[in-house]
């Protein structure tokens, strides 16, 4: 029998679209489905960013043009996978030491022609340093990834 990483949060959803939308969907779409009300910025959210290369940025930009850059780009492999750190220590701030930020893996496998497995995996949350658990709780909370899947989810209409 193994035991569960602590440090480790895991979800899994499928939509019904082909790997390269659900794919595309996830990168370009980011800020669809990445709620609002997670904000780091002193003001609103005027769009969320997703700079799909290796060594781009996830950020958010605030009504006012100020930017939060909260996570690297670490790879992209289109269709099949993206990694990115998670640069939000305990306290819910922007962390800017490398050794005290997680990561977060996202694996598309097609299970059909039209049907997507995204597993996402959000690792090495000890990396954060005293009070990691409070990030570990708040990723993996159903106000977490699993608000994120469900509202990327709702991105594919009975059209898609």
């Amino acid at each position: 029998m193994t035991q569960a990483d602590p440090a480790v949060v895991r979800r899994e959803i499928v939509v019904n679209a082909p790997i390269d939308k659900a794919f595309s969907v996830f990168t370009d779409r980011f800020g669809d489905f990445k709620p609002a009300e997670h904000n780091l910025l002193r003001v609103p959210i005027a769009e969320t960013v997703f700079e799909p290369t290796v060594g781009g940025h996830i950020y958010d930009r605030g009504t006012d043009g100020t930017v939060c850059r909260w996570a690297r780009i670490l790879a992209y492999d289109p269709p099949h996978r993206v990694v990115f750190s998670w640069d939000i220590g305990p306290t819910w701030q922007v962390e800017s030491d490398p050794e005290h930020i997680s990561e977060v893996e996202v694996i598309f496998t097609a299970e059909t022609p039209d049907r997507t497995r995204l597993a996402l995996e959000h690792r090495h949350l000890d990396r954060h340093g005293p009070g990691w658990e409070s990030v570990r709780d708040g990723v993996g909370h159903d106000q977490g990834w699993l608000l994120y899947l469900g509202r990327y989810a709702g991105l594919f209409g009975a059209d898609d």
